[in-house]
């Protein structure tokens, strides 16, 4: 009897994160105005305008709740699957807007996407490991273009440099990619560089100050002399 009351106990706590955590599952409202005044109201509402288009269906605006989708734009590339009306639909993440300031949500940009497609993605890229030691690295490259499965997106891309001895370079072609993942970008792109630290400079004010000092000591030493 225990048993089973611990068990319902547990079901019952899955069931809450579930309905905490709506996955990539979202709610959308169909958006019937417009302009800038309607688009102000929807986010003072905790709610973003977006819009939805491609595989030649006619573009959708929508509306859909703020903080579900903030949730989900932690992840590069999101994808969502949308409830408009009842109906179902796969859409993936393609742009966002932010105010530039304030970097809150403007706009979402939506693409259609159908299990069993391929899309090209820039997906970011995550340097990983240790380079020899006395050794500095410099990253030239943050995200790579690849085309990968619409529903299973890589989340990174991970680029090595574990003893990597300057100067080493990393390029597009050297990173492993997850199956079924393919490379569009140039596999010469250069990713990340294993260098030798810059010496920095002394100021020029130091050595300024260095000939003043020895230009006092010459005419000290010429007055004594004399």
């Amino acid at each position: 009897m225990a048993t089973d009351i611990g068990k319902e106990r547990f079901d019952k706590s899955i069931r809450d994160a579930k309905k905490v955590d709506p996955g990539n599952h979202i709610a959308a409202e169909v958006r019937e105005a417009f302009g800038k005044g309607a688009a102000r109201k929807l986010r003072a509402a905790g709610k973003i305008p977006a819009v939805l288009y491609g595989h030649g269906t006619e573009p959708k605006h929508l509306t859909l709740p703020g903080h579900d989708v903030m949730l989900l734009l932690r992840k590069a590339n999101a994808t969502i699957d949308l409830d408009i009306a009842g109906k179902a639909q796969l859409a993936l993440v393609k742009d966002v807007q932010k105010d530039p300031v304030r970097q809150i949500i403007e706009h979402i940009d939506l693409v259609v996407i159908r299990k069993g497609e391929k899309v090209q993605v820039e997906v970011p890229i995550h340097v990983v490991g240790e380079s020899a030691p006395g050794t500095a690295l410099e990253q030239e490259a943050h995200t790579l273009l690849v085309e990968a499965p619409a529903i299973a997106i890589p989340e990174r891309i991970d680029a090595s440099v574990e003893g990597l001895e300057a100067v080493a370079h990393v390029y597009a072609s050297d990173l492993t990619l997850p199956e079924n993942v393919t490379l569009v970008a140039d596999p010469e792109t250069l990713i990340v560089s294993v260098v030798v630290p810059a010496v920095a400079e002394e100021p020029a004010e130091t050595e300024t100050a260095a000939e003043g000092a020895a230009a006092g000591d010459e005419a000290a030493a010429e007055e004594s002399a004399e």
